[in-house]
This record gives structure tokens, C-alpha cells and sequence, in this order.
């Protein structure tokens, strides 16, 4: 193994290139199309108001949602949709800057860890982790997932990185992310960090690596970095404490507070999604894994090695998040989020092991990679047809389309696994995969985002409405779902009114209703003109205007 920094001129110059490789390849991955379909589901039109509301008050505390304090979730996420909305404006690229930002950084963290400590590495390491599935969705979204995930892994591979070379500058790294990381979903970050770094120096029988990792400096970094903002938001919102921690950690976490119940398997077939086009790969690498500890041993010398505990520390971060959120009575996919980049450098750290051993890939490995890969391109051909579908019926409709699309993804697939196949497979490998996410998105942003933003988003419903009123009229909703409801207080900056709640604006206003609701309509607005605008037949709604 080469020693960390002794590189030779020609190391560097490939080194330049690896590092444009990578520049284009997240560039396109992780800010290319972030506002090609308008914000989705009930959270990013809701975080990206708050930040919006937060940046008109000059405000770097309280988080507000329509003028009313909204402690659900801690301010890092707010704090950059707020510089991202200073410097572009309040659309929606720029409510999922964070998100790509923070995607960008965990890749470069990732290159610099294995550049420095796993020479040979970085390259496969840092692709595969920008190219998982899970990466690349969380990447594009308005949320808290990305900032925490990449402060979290930051943090850890900062730890570790304190573990291999005794150097302190690490272990303030860790804390510094690890404060970013409270900030950005929480107590969860400390808490999922204390148990893998306890598991971990468990196993390998070290606890003096316990009182060290617990210094002082450390703890300092951690607090000087955290406490203000947590000190400032309790001092003015006294109610703080009681809903941030007792609601929306401790009771999210015990009880079905939020309605989000899911059966405790629930986040396997998440994870290995999120893993996509990656999952086979991870599989046959964490039985080999699993094979080589078991014919080892289970004792500390099993594990003193950099080459050893490095697969072990990687094998303990997957699993923790896995099991610590399987275990919540409240589950959403992105909580799982955390975890996927430990997946990703298992399987570099395995192809790794592959390359230095010499090995060929089996008939049955290559089929089955190639076969994730054209799901995934088919998939992605196939969502602009199967959006629609799904959205009106809830099933998808086989057409001439989606035959099209099956026929290109099983030529891809084939191509894929006759190239793993050959003498260059192990080579072949990262370049015909990353084609495949590459087209993948490419896909789902040409061709899927129309449909995706005609049929979830309420953007072109802002869009109708503001097609016949360019001024602030009151806006009322009448059997709309969440998406719709804060998706339009988002796009067109004011609240809104519910009919079914009694709540009936006096003055003129357009009524966004579904469909087939007029009479009902009539009834509860008696005495009253109503006059149809529009439809917008993809989301099954009529646009009224109400005088």
C-alpha cells in the first residue's frame, strides 16, 4: 500500500484528472435539472417557505411557517436555503442548492479521506457513492436528509481518520461536523455516532480509544459550534424544548405521533434501493465480508489491521441506522439516508479486494448487475409514460412506449454484463455502471419532469392562478391534499384559506377545488357569484373565482 502523500508527478497529473472527472460527473448528478419539475410532497414546499419567511425578517433564529413559529426541525437547512435565496432569488433551484451543496461536499470529503488514507481508492469510492440512487434523489430535494447525511458522514470519517493516525485535527473535524450535524436534524447525529464508535472500539476490544475520543478541545468545538443558535431559539421560543425534542424526537421516535407507521422490515427494501444500481455489488460484498470475519476469528488480533477494521468500521455504520430507525414507530425514507454512504465504500472497499486479488466476475454476478442496471434505465424511460398513468388510474399502462423503453434497458443490460464478462471486467465495471445512472437521469429529467411537475406539483396550479390575477388575491382551497395546500402557499408567498374548515374569505378570492365539487361549492358560499376559470386535469382540480 502506498504511504498517504507520497504521490509522484504522474500520481498528480492523474489526480487532476480524477478530480475533473469528478466535477462533471457531481455537477451533472447533483445540480443539473433542480428545477426542471417544481417542489414535491408536503416537506420542501414547507422548508423552502420557512427559510423564504426567514430571510424577510432578517431572522436567523426562529424558523416561521405563514408568520407562526415552526419548531419541527433545527436551522441548518434554513440557514442555506436563506444564502441561496439571497444570492438567486426564491425559486426552486435554490431551495435545492443545500441539498446539492452538501451532496458536493460529502463527495469531496470522501475523495480526500481515501486520497489520504486508502490510496488507490478514492475514485471508485467517490463515484459510487455520488452515483447511488439514494445520493442523487436526496440531492435534488428541498429537505433536512442531505445536510444531515453529509455532516454525519463527514464527522465519521473525521473520527476515523483520528483513529488510523492519532492526529487531533481529525477529531476536531469530527466535532465541527458533528455540531453541523445536531444542527441539521439534531440529537439523532450524536446519538447514531456514539453507538457506532462504541460498537466499533467494542469489538475491536479498545476502549481506551472511549476517554480519548471524549476530549476536551473536542467537546468545546462541539458546543461553541451547536449551543448558540439552540440557547437563542429556546430563550425566545420557550415552548421550544417541548415540541423539537418531546414531540418530534422522543415521541416521533416511540409512538405513531405523525402517522408515518411502516412494518419494522420496511426500511430493507428502501435501503436497498437507495443502493441502486449498486445493490448486488453490496450484497456479495457484505457476505464475503461477513465470510472473512467469521474464518478469522472473533478476537482483537482479527481486526488490528487498517485492512481489517476499516471493512469492520464501514459494516457497524451501515447496520446502525438501519436497525436504530427499523426500530421507530415513525418511518420515511430518507431517514435511512445516513447509512448509504458506508454501503458505498463497502463495495469499493470490496472491488478493491477484487483488483488486488485478480478475480473475475461470475456469469451470475454480471447478469444480475447487468440486470439492476437496465431496471434502472427502464425505470427512468419509462417514469414520463408510467407518471401519468399512475397519477389517474394508480397502476401502470403497458403502451408502445414502455415496450420501447424495456427493449433499450435489456440492450443495455446485456451489454452491461457481456462487458463484466470479459478479461477488463473488474476495469469495466465503474464506467458501464456510471453510464447507466448517467442516462438514467438524464431520462427522468428530459423526459419524466414534465409529467412529474404537471401531476405532483402545485406549481402549475400557481402558474394557472396567477395567469388571471398577477395581484395577492386571498386564495381558498377546497379538498386539496397537503402537497397541494403548501405548495401553493409556497409559490404564491401567502397563506390560505380551507373551505372545509369553515374558513370562507369575505372578500373576492380564487377557489382551487377538485373536481366535480361545484355544487357543493354553491352551497357553501349561498348568495354568492362563482364563475369557473380553468382546470388542470392532471391533479383533477377547477380554479373558481369567488366574488
Amino acid at each position: 500500500m502506498n504511504k498517504p502523500g507520497m504521490n509522484s508527478p504522474g500520481m498528480n497529473s492523474r489526480s487532476r484528472a480524477d478530480l475533473l472527472l469528478l466535477a462533471a460527473f457531481c455537477g451533472f448528478l447533483f445540480f443539473y435539472g433542480l428545477g426542471a419539475f417544481g417542489l414535491l410532497g408536503a416537506d420542501e414546499p414547507r422548508y423552502a417557505q420557512v427559510a423564504r419567511e426567514m430571510l424577510d425578517r432578517s431572522d436567523w433564529v426562529t424558523p416561521t411557517l405563514q408568520g407562526k413559529a415552526w419548531l419541527e426541525k433545527p436551522v441548518l437547512y434554513y440557514w442555506q436555503a436563506m444564502l441561496a435565496f439571497r444570492s438567486g432569488g426564491v425559486t426552486d433551484q435554490a431551495a435545492r442548492l443545500p441539498a446539492a451543496f452538501d451532496a458536493a461536499l460529502l463527495i469531496a470529503a470522501i475523495y480526500w479521506f481515501l486520497r489520504r488514507f486508502r490510496p488507490g481508492s478514492e475514485l471508485d469510492g467517490t463515484l459510487i457513492t455520488a452515483s447511488c440512487a439514494g445520493v442523487v434523489g436526496f440531492a435534488h430535494a428541498a429537505a433536512t436528509d442531505m445536510p444531515l447525511a453529509a455532516c454525519f458522514a463527514i464527522a465519521l470519517l473525521g473520527w476515523y481518520a483520528w483513529h488510523e493516525s492519532g492526529r487531533h485535527i481529525y477529531l476536531a473535524a469530527f466535532y465541527i461536523a458533528l455540531a453541523l450535524g445536531t444542527l441539521a436534524k439534531g440529537p439523532v447525529a450524536p446519538a447514531l455516532s456514539a453507538v457506532i464508535i462504541f460498537l466499533f472500539v467494542g469489538v475491536k476490544r479498545d476502549w481506551r480509544a472511549i476517554p480519548r475520543t471524549l476530549w476536551v478541545p473536542g467537546i468545546a468545538l462541539y458546543l461553541a459550534v451547536m449551543l448558540p443558535w439552540y440557547v437563542a431559539v429556546q430563550l425566545r421560543n420557550p415552548e421550544f424544548f417541548r415540541v423539537f425534542i418531546l414531540e418530534h424526537n422522543l415521541a416521533r421516535f416511540s409512538q405513531n405521533v405523525y402517522h408515518h407507521r411502516q412494518p419494522f422490515w420496511f426500511y430493507l427494501p428502501v435501503f436497498l434501493l437507495a443502493m441502486m444500481p449498486w445493490t448486488f455489488v453490496l450484497i456479495v460484498g457484505v457476505a464475503e465480508r461477513a465470510r472473512i470475519i467469521w474464518s478469522e476469528g472473533k478476537g482483537k488480533e482479527a481486526f488490528s489491521k487498517p485492512e481489517a477494521s476499516w471493512p469492520l468500521f464501514l459494516l457497524i455504520w451501515m447496520f446502525v441506522p438501519i436497525l436504530f430507525f427499523s426500530a421507530s414507530q415513525s418511518k420515511l425514507p430518507g431517514y435511512i439516508l445516513p447509512a448509504v454512504p458506508a454501503a458505498a465504500l463497502l463495495v469499493a472497499e470490496y472491488l478493491a479486494a477484487r483488483r488486488r486479488e485478480g478475480k473475475k466476475f461470475s456469469p451470475l454476478f454480471a447478469a444480475v448487475h447487468g440486470i439492476l442496471c437496465g431496471l434502472l434505465i427502464f425505470a427512468a424511460l419509462s417514469a414520463a409514460l408510467s407518471a401519468a398513468s399512475i397519477a389517474i388510474s394508480h397502476h401502470l399502462q403497458w403502451a408502445t412506449g414502455t415496450y420501447v423503453a424495456a427493449a433499450i434497458a435489456a440492450v443495455f443490460a446485456m451489454g452491461i454484463a457481456a462487458a463484466l464478462l470479459t478479461r477488463a471486467g473488474l476495469r469495466l465495471l465503474r464506467p458501464v455502471t456510471m453510464l447507466a445512472v448517467v442516462v438514467s437521469v438524464g431520462a427522468i429529467i428530459r423526459f419524466a419532469a414534465p409529467v412529474i411537475d404537471a401531476t405532483q406539483s402545485a406549481r402549475p396550479i400557481a402558474e394557472s392562478i396567477q395567469a388571471f390575477s398577477r395581484e395577492p388575491v386571498p386564495i381558498a382551497l377546497y379538498h386539496l391534499n397537503r402537497m397541494q395546500e403548501y405548495g401553493l402557499e409556497f409559490y404564491l408567498n401567502r397563506a390560505t384559506e380551507k373551505y372545509e374548515d369553515g374558513n370562507v374569505p369575505a372578500a373576492p378570492h380564487v377557489l382551487v377545488a377538485a373536481q366535480n365539487t361545484q355544487s357543493q361549492v354553491a352551497q357553501l358560499v349561498p348568495g354568492r357569484r362563482v364563475s369557473y376559470l380553468t382546470s388542470i386535469p392532471a391533479q383533477k382540480l377547477d380554479l373558481y373565482w369567488v366574488k
